[in-house]
Parts: structure tokens; C-alpha cells; sequence
């Protein structure tokens, strides 16, 4: 079975200046093929694969000699790495490949030839890197992708094959579902609400002060053209890059902070229970609401669904979403009734059918998301949850109707 280990890296000058080369080397090499790959696209209407842009590497390394300084198999995966693009984004997996800049985070693949040595990494063209391993090796490194954030700290993440057996689902002890919020980040199907933490309001004060202190800053451009005071354009490019690296650190401690709340959270949930219920919500739609953009932003759902799914199938545990459509909290637990209308300000409801008081909508929507789960995989298809039929919208535009089929 496949694992991955991240771990913290601290190259010393010389190895920091020599990964600094091979960033901006493979950086380099991705501009120019996706560039050759458009242009191609454009003139004949016929596209290039990531092996055969892969093949010009030789000749390119003619032409420039500093391609050279970089490890030769990192340049062949970045063709490889285009061409894997191209393919997700075809198949609707991703979105169009975009051109890389120096600005954002940096990084290179190593697809071999890298080793454990004591205390350090051995890289290829870099020599014995420090690193700190929290954590055992046990098996093959298959591959290690060295990476490089804004706050220029350094990690290697490694691929290895443990040899053991993907282990056997248990599908028949405790399931639970969960639904997930603003207010509060989780509520599960047997009672249990988990807070909000709000990293992001918490250091949001601390953020405005940094991004003013950056915002002042002079930039280089502006003195070229005779704009700001007598600062040289280097002395006004390292304050705004110092600047710049204190907003960055900024914003590692909130991304530190969600990731340490959802790694607890998802490893206790996947501790505790066997079957995980969530909804497979559309947060890219989501964000696009003005009001409540920022809030499901820093929430950070995506990223806690993700650690569920891994925890839970590297444990032989099941993880089964619901379709985003399924109408878990207008929808009795009890008798399945379905209520035409709950606006979110109405938080508890009584069942016109069965008469069970609802005291909270939130519990009830989770005990749905879990009965729904256990529908899906008992029917051995994997059928999505189903749907309410679909009106008409405004203007008399239709949509494509679905019919109501009951669980």
C-alpha cells in the first residue's frame, strides 16, 4: 500500500541556492511546453503528449546551457507532470493547465535515485539535505517531491510502498453521518456538535496591521519611473520583500492552524466508527455567494473530507458521500416525509406525518446523511442520493426533471 511522509528540510546556502536553480529551471520548462503545446494546438488543431514534448529536452539543453545544472529526470517529470494535466483537465478533473510563476510556492520531482541517509535526505545534483523524520520509513521510496512555500521553508514530500495489503472494509459496526456547517464546523448523526474555531477571525487583526505595513512598501517599478524618494530600486525590492515573508508567515500559522484542527477531528471520527457518511458538497459554487464566501473559505471543507477518505480507507474503514442534492434537512428521519420549504432560520420543526418534534434541524439533516449512506451501500451500486424534481426557472428556462425516487 502506498504512504506518504512529510518532512521539514533545511538545506544550508549553497543547497538552498541550488534548489532555488532547479525551481526556477523546471519553472521554466513548464512556461515553455504548455507555451509549445498551445501554439501547436493553434497552427495545426492537434495537440502534443507530455512524452513528446519530452523529447526536445536534449536539444533544449543545447540551447541552454543552465538547464544542465538541474537533475535530469526532474525536467523529464515536468513534461510528464504537463501531460497528466492536459489529460485531468479533458476528462473534466481539473481545471486548463496555467504558466507557473516565481512568485507562489516552488517545486520540484524526484521520480528515483533518492535515499535515506541517518538524519538526512540524499538528492540527486544537491547533496545530504537535514531533514527532521517524524516518522519511520518502511519500505521503497518510490518518489519525493521537494517543495518550497512563501515563507521559504523547505519539504519533502515521500511516496513509498510499505508492502502491506490494503485492508478489508468492515461495513458492519458503527456508521455515522456527518454534516457540515458554519456555525458549527460538524455536527454528527449521534449528537455531537464540534465548534467553529475561526482561525482566520482570530488572526485577521494581526493580518491588517502586516498587509498595511506591505501595502506601504515601495515598489521597484514605480521608482524606475521616477515616482517615490531617492531609495535604490534593490533597497525598495528587499523591504517589500521582507514585507512580504511577514504577511506570508501570517497565513502558514492560519493554514497551520485549520490543518491541525481537521487532522484531530478526522482521526478521532475515524477512530470512533467504521462508516463515514458526508455530503459531496459543491464549494466552488458555494464561494461564489458574496455573503458567505469568506466563511466557507476559511472552513476548509474540502481539505477535512480529504483526510477522512484517506484515514478511513488506510484503516479498511468505508468513507461514502451523498449527493449534494439530497434533501437531508427538509426530510424526516423517522418516516421519510418530506417538508416543501425550510428556510435556515427555522432551526427546529415538528413532521406533519409521524408528529416528531425536530429540535434540531442540524442533528436531523446528519441522521439522514447516515440512514442515505447505508442505502447507497447496501444497493452494491453506488447510486447518488436522490433528488427533488426541478422547476422551472425564471424566464422559462427549463431544467432536465428528475423524478422523486423513495430510499
Amino acid at each position: 500500500m502506498l504512504q506518504v511522509l512529510k518532512v521539514r528540510l533545511y538545506p544550508n546556502t549553497q543547497q538552498q541556492q541550488a534548489l532555488s536553480q532547479s525551481f526556477g529551471n523546471c519553472r521554466w520548462l513548464w512556461n515553455y511546453c504548455l507555451n509549445l503545446m498551445n501554439q501547436t494546438y493553434i497552427d495545426t488543431g492537434k495537440g502534443l503528449s507530455g512524452y513528446e514534448v519530452k523529447k526536445q529536452i536534449p536539444q533544449l539543453k543545447k540551447e541552454y546551457e543552465w538547464l544542465k545544472l538541474t537533475y535530469s529526470q526532474c525536467l523529464q517529470q515536468v513534461c510528464l507532470n504537463l501531460g497528466t494535466a492536459f489529460n485531468n483537465f479533458f476528462e473534466r478533473r481539473n481545471k486548463y493547465p496555467r504558466f507557473k510563476s516565481k512568485h507562489g510556492k516552488q517545486s520540484i520531482q524526484y521520480p528515483q535515485n533518492v535515499k535515506r541517509i541517518e538524519d538526512c535526505l540524499r538528492l540527486p545534483m544537491i547533496g545530504d539535505v537535514k531533514a527532521v523524520f517524524h516518522r519511520e520509513i518502511e519500505g521503497k521510496i518510490k518518489t519525493v517531491t521537494i517543495s518550497k512555500n512563501k515563507s521559504d521553508q523547505y519539504f519533502a514530500a515521500i511516496l513509498f510502498e510499505d508492502g502491506k495489503e490494503q485492508p478489508k472494509s468492515n461495513i458492519e459496526v458503527k456508521a455515522i453521518g456527518i454534516d457540515l456547517g458554519i456555525n458549527h464546523f460538524a455536527i454528527t448523526s449521534d449528537g455531537n456538535k464540534f465548534d467553529n474555531p475561526r482561525w482566520l477571525a482570530k488572526h485577521e487583526q494581526n493580518l491588517k496591521v502586516k498587509q498595511q505595513k506591505l501595502s506601504r512598501k515601495e515598489k521597484a517599478h514605480r521608482l524606475r519611473r521616477g515616482l517615490l524618494g531617492v531609495k535604490t530600486e534593490q533597497e525598495a525590492s528587499n523591504n517589500r520583500n521582507k514585507a512580504r515573508k511577514v504577511v506570508a508567515k501570517v497565513h502558514n500559522k492560519i493554514r497551520l492552524c485549520r490543518s491541525d484542527f481537521h487532522h484531530k477531528l478526522s482521526r478521532r471520527i475515524v477512530n470512533e466508527n467504521q462508516i463515514i457518511v458526508v455530503e459531496n458538497l459543491a464549494v466552488s459554487n458555494m464561494v461564489k455567494n458574496p455573503k458567505i464566501s469568506k466563511a466557507i473559505s476559511q472552513v476548509g471543507w474540502g481539505q477535512f473530507c480529504t483526510m477522512l477518505k484517506y484515514k478511513a480507507e488506510g484503516e479498511g474503514k468505508v468513507y461514502q458521500e451523498v449527493d449534494r442534492f439530497f434533501p437531508s434537512s427538509k426530510t424526516c428521519n423517522v418516516c421519510l416525509n418530506q417538508v416543501d420549504s425550510l428556510p435556515l432560520e427555522i432551526r427546529f420543526w415538528d413532521c406533519s406525518s409521524c408528529g416528531t418534534k425536530h429540535i434540531d434541524r442540524d442533528i436531523n439533516a446528519a441522521k439522514n446523511i447516515r440512514d442515505e449512506g447505508l442505502r447507497i451501500i447496501s444497493s452494491g451500486t453506488g447510486d447518488k442520493a436522490y433528488r427533488q424534481t426541478v422547476r422551472l426557472r425564471a424566464g422559462g428556462r427549463k431544467k432536465s426533471t428528475i423524478p422523486l425516487v423513495s430510499g
